[in-house]
């Protein structure tokens, strides 16, 4: 979808209303996230200096727009001549070279069958595996456990038990849950009851797996908090968020060929 401001001399300002809520609605789900590092992209992807006037432009008019809402992270080109990607907190819109038109949606190439977008945003949202603490997620493996992936989770979400039914039919793996509890105040209660039982991995999986609902009152010292504040700082913006050891992830539940064909990717 896109949105111009249009040449009227007296532009309405239910135009600049309807663009300051698009640009919010994506910056606002990601005002914590990290700077990290990119990858090297699949295409090529050339930023813009600091100082380029053209950059600076778009920079300016686009954040006049935000205000003091969020903050733009970088300005670079696109393969698409006059087309510039905006980086809103790691989340994504393009802009022309003033920086007056603002486009907001996915771009897709053609002949390749590439979502370009959907490619960025897995290169600028990378994050470091070493830095994850696991310490402060649920763990089990299956089989030689040689393949590992973090997983952050709602106790409510329904994608979330679907994706733990995914990985039940999956071999040597190790699965790390983050508990994430976004949905709902009963979210915050489960995971709490969950992280205290005696044994937190089978308290996790009788609830996820076979609708036992957890017990106890939950009153240890929980991680939640952490948590939370890890997932907002990585822009883990829904559940279930699958993490891989190249630091890519997969939101939402996917299917068992395509959490395979990731980690056969990451054996190359």
């Amino acid at each position: 979808m896109s949105y111009s401001l249009g040449r009227s001399a007296r532009p309405n300002p239910q135009h600049f209303s309807v663009l300051r809520n698009v640009l919010t609605r994506r910056a606002s789900r990601a005002m914590a996230a990290l700077t990290l590092a990119a990858a090297t992209a699949a295409f090529a992807h050339p930023a813009l200096a600091a100082t380029d006037p053209t950059a600076e432009r778009i920079k300016t008019n686009v954040q006049k727009m935000l205000g003091g809402r969020a903050e733009i992270k970088s300005v670079e080109k696109t393969p698409i001549a006059g087309l510039y990607e905006v980086n809103i907190g790691g989340q994504l819109v393009y802009a022309d070279a003033s920086g007056r038109y603002i486009l907001n949606g996915e771009l897709l190439d053609t002949r390749s069958g590439t979502n370009l977008t959907e490619q960025r945003l897995a290169e600028i949202n990378r994050i470091k595996w070493s830095d994850l603490p696991l310490s402060r997620a649920i763990k089990w493996s299956k089989g030689d456990g040689s393949r590992q992936v973090a997983v952050f989770s709602d106790p409510n979400c329904g994608y979330c038990k679907q994706i733990e039914q995914t990985f039940q039919q999956m071999d040597n793996i190790t699965v790390y849950t983050f508990l994430y509890p976004v949905l709902s105040p009963d979210s915050t209660v489960k995971a709490r009851q969950v992280w205290c039982a005696s044994d937190r991995t089978k308290a996790w999986r009788d609830w996820m797996l076979s609708k036992v609902t957890p017990s106890g009152a939950g009153n240890c010292k929980t991680p939640l908090e952490e948590n939370l504040a890890l997932g907002h700082s990585l822009n883990v913006t829904g559940t279930p968020a699958v993490f891989f050891t190249d630091g890519t992830r997969i939101p939402g539940a996917a299917d068992v060929a395509t959490l395979e064909r990731k980690l056969s990717s990451l054996k190359k």
